[in-house]
């Protein structure tokens, strides 16, 4: 069982920046590949940002690439979105999610079987 629990959002203006943290809970942490996911009102759940087990690699959907970074720290069992440069569109909900071990997409929302409670991130124009 994995527990996760987002920090770190907030209002913002236009232009601004934001750090998103998520603590994760269980010894599996270390092995597994993690990803944040973003859902504004009415629309459904995209993909943001991913992150190998031991943080060499990651993928970035092109709406972000540049402005958002990801990053994780396995011996804080915790995992990062660095939000730079935010527009009135980055508005949502962000949610951290673990990638199961069985998967085929890993920008698709069905291939995480754990997922935190998410963090709102308003940005004003």
């Amino acid at each position: 069982q994995v527990q996760l629990v987002e920090s770190g959002g907030g209002l913002v203006q236009a232009g601004g920046s934001l750090r998103l943290s998520c603590a994760a809970s269980g010894s599996a942490f270390s092995t597994t590949p993690m990803a944040w996911f973003r859902q504004a009102p009415g629309e459904e759940r995209d993909f943001v940002a991913a992150i190998s087990a031991i943080g060499a690699i990651t993928y970035y959907a092109d709406s972000v690439k540049g402005r958002f970074t990801i990053s994780r720290d396995n011996a804080k069992k915790t995992v990062y979105l660095q939000l730079a440069s935010l527009k009135p569109e980055d508005t949502a909900v962000y949610y951290c999610a673990a990638l199961s071990d069985h998967f085929s997409d890993l920008r698709s929302p069905d291939d995480y079987n754990y997922w935190g409670q998410g963090t709102q991130v308003t940005v004003s124009s």
